[in-house]
């Protein structure tokens, strides 16, 4: 029988200790270094999903952010969050050392400092921050700015053909589909409208060879944002899709190709108040709408594409794409209706800043010389960076649980006049 010396027990014994105060050391090490993560902690509102919850603080559309969301909350994927509890954000909290935004997050690339400076604009112009990032100090830092590989870069030009239009071919063109009409292709009637407004007549040719995509937000099994008005439910998708499709008719009766990427096979435009919230709507091709969000971005994105890709080979370059949404905030957080564009595109730029200025006069006819606050930013998010068509705007109408902004939306002549100021912005050459 063998036996260890004294001398081999020992230096075992010290090896073991050794090898303990390592791990404790390194376990506190990673500790520490999870501490000194602070993260953003919020409370949601009654009924939010995850998805909305990071909609509404503007992390959407990227997977590590959702991912990240469930780590550090100790979510499995696809859980339901609870009324009035509070959570922790993927947005970083870090001090602004009061000179740059690269200095203090240690953020070398300039697009990426400018777009957390937009982050925290955007945030306190939504109210989601009461405070100004400078004054305050405390900087807002998206989790996917830092440490996601999809972070948002700049966009770069896309594998297709150049945004500058061929000689123009009346064959090519003749061969693109447009809006199915009734009783034939020079009827003017256009089922899609519903019965009250499917006769459409074409009013002159001034949007001639000028190609609009137009998309309301959400739609299928994704209804949006809610408000609550009267004991009535109202979804972000319906109220959006009606001014859409008003918006829809008045482009194809000026002479436009448009396309409503977002279809619903029963609801024409509707003149009612409250608007019945269905879950029955398909993209263009009557394709189903997917559930998860970026699938379905990208469903929308690549039949704007492939019509681009034409209408570009028929040569037609004149293309616009509007996306129609509904905001969410607060209820006490009135707001005028606000434009997104394409960043570091100065047609996208140019086309927001003309339908803004028609919002802000039609404003003063309307109220009585009331400044129209509506602003005007760039934002990445998805659908403008993902298409290729060379003009993107996007806009929101209002804030759906604010009273004041629900007027906006749930009087047909209201839903109407918005269609009229953002046809009017397009029309401006």
């Amino acid at each position: 029988m063998n036996f260890f010396s004294i001398k081999q027990i020992t230096c075992t014994f010290f090896l073991l200790i050794s090898v303990f105060v390592y791990a404790q050391k390194s376990n506190s090490v990673n500790e520490d270094n999870q501490k000194s993560e602070t993260y953003l902690t919020i409370t949601t509102d009654a009924g939010e999903t995850t998805d909305e919850l990071l909609e509404r603080y503007c992390l959407s559309g990227k997977d590590c952010n959702e991912a990240h969301f469930c780590t550090i909350n100790r979510l499995k994927k696809g859980s339901l969050l609870k009324s009035g509890k509070e959570y922790l954000l993927p947005i970083l909290i870090m001090p602004y050392n009061g000179k740059s935004i690269r200095t203090s997050t240690k953020v070398e690339d300039w697009r990426t400092a400018k777009r957390i400076e937009s982050f925290n604009r955007e945030a306190q112009r939504r109210n989601l921050r009461v405070d100004d990032f400078v004054e305050s100090g405390e900087l807002w830092v998206p989790w996917h700015e830092l440490h996601c590989a999809e972070a948002e870069k700049t966009p770069e030009k896309k594998k297709t053909p150049a945004l500058v239009a061929a000689k123009f071919n009346a064959t090519r063109l003749a061969k693109i589909p447009q809006e199915p009409m009734a009783g034939g292709k020079d009827s003017r009637v256009f089922p899609l409208y519903g019965p009250a407004y499917q006769k459409t007549p074409l009013l002159n040719q001034r949007l001639k060879n000028k190609v609009f995509y137009i998309v309301s937000g959400h739609g299928g099994p994704d209804v949006g944002a809610q408000g609550y008005r009267n004991n009535k439910t109202l979804c972000e998708d319906e109220y959006a899709y009606d001014v859409a499709l008003r918006l829809h008719r008045l482009l194809i009766s000026y002479g436009a190709s448009a396309y409503m990427i977002v279809r619903d096979p029963n609801d024409g435009i509707r003149d009612e108040a409250f608007l019945a919230c269905d879950k029955d709507e398909v993209a263009w091709g009557k394709l189903e709408i997917p559930l998860a969000q970026k699938e379905r971005l990208q469903q929308r994105c690549d039949i704007i594409n492939d019509f681009t890709e034409k209408y570009l080979k028929a040569g037609i370059a004149d293309q616009t794409f509007v996306e129609i949404h509904v905001d969410s905030r607060s209820q006490h957080a009135r707001t005028d209706v606000f434009f997104y564009f394409r960043p570091e595109s100065s047609e996208s730029e140019q086309l927001a800043r003309y339908i803004q200025r028609v919002f802000s006069q039609k404003y003063q006819q309307a109220q009585g010389g009331r400044q129209f606050e509506g602003t005007v930013n760039p934002r990445y998010l998805y659908m403008l960076r993902e298409t290729i068509v060379p003009k993107a705007v996007y806009i929101e109408l209002g804030n759906i649980r604010n009273d004041w902004d629900q007027q906006r939306l749930v009087i047909r002549n209201n839903r109407q006049a918005l269609a009229n100021w953002i046809c009017d912005g397009l029309m401006i050459k």
